[in-house]
């Protein structure tokens, strides 16, 4: 594997969530991007973990691959809306009715990049695939800033759709003088010699 063909993402920051049957069902079909042969995905309690496994043989099983991470939450799920239900005016009937509901177990891809995309090796690689996840989750928002070909990118995809956006360079706190915001404790005239 090229370090030449190496291309990083820098920054990324993740609020998606999808039902996890969902997830497992969009990797049936997906197709993933050079480099990468499969996508094994382990559970350990709460914890997701999406690893990426090599195309490349000469790969070692001991190297770590990059990994997407996700908490795995039960979320109530309602066929009909409860605050409509209580708010429609209903003659015939005396007593309230259940409302039909279940446990749905959803993925959380939630967090910044060291929590959500982990370990350097075809981390571009699982970005893209993290990328195709986002499109398919219907909540949620991913942000990120990548280098591709020696240039940056700017990636924005809200609710599963993607969305127009820039990268944008503004002053940091760093950039300013630091003089001119300071004390100047020399010419203080508190401070005796």
């Amino acid at each position: 594997m090229s370090t030449e063909d190496s291309r990083h993402v820098y920054r990324l920051h993740s609020t998606l969530e999808l039902p996890l049957e969902e997830l497992r069902e969009h990797f049936d079909d997906a197709p993933l991007p050079d480099g990468v042969a499969d996508v094994e995905i382990t559970r350990r309690n709460n914890t997701l973990i999406l690893k990426a496994v090599a195309e490349d043989q000469s790969v070692s099983k001991y190297t770590p691959t990059a990994q997407l991470k996700a908490s795995v939450t039960e979320v109530r799920v309602y066929e009909e809306d409860p605050e409509e239900r209580r708010n429609s005016f209903r003659w015939d009937e005396e007593e309230e009715e259940e409302i039909e509901s279940e446990l749905v177990e959803f993925a959380a891809f939630k967090g910044d990049r060291e929590t959500v995309l982990q370990n350097s090796l075809l981390q571009y690689e699982m970005f893209l695939v993290l990328c195709g996840i986002a499109e398919q989750a219907e909540k949620g928002t991913l942000t990120a800033i990548s280098e591709h070909d020696g240039d940056l990118e700017a990636t924005r995809i809200v609710d599963g759709e993607p969305r127009p956006a820039d990268v944008e360079v503004v002053e940091g706190p760093r950039d300013r003088k630091s003089g001119q915001s300071g004390v100047n404790w020399r010419d203080n005239k508190f401070i005796s010699d």
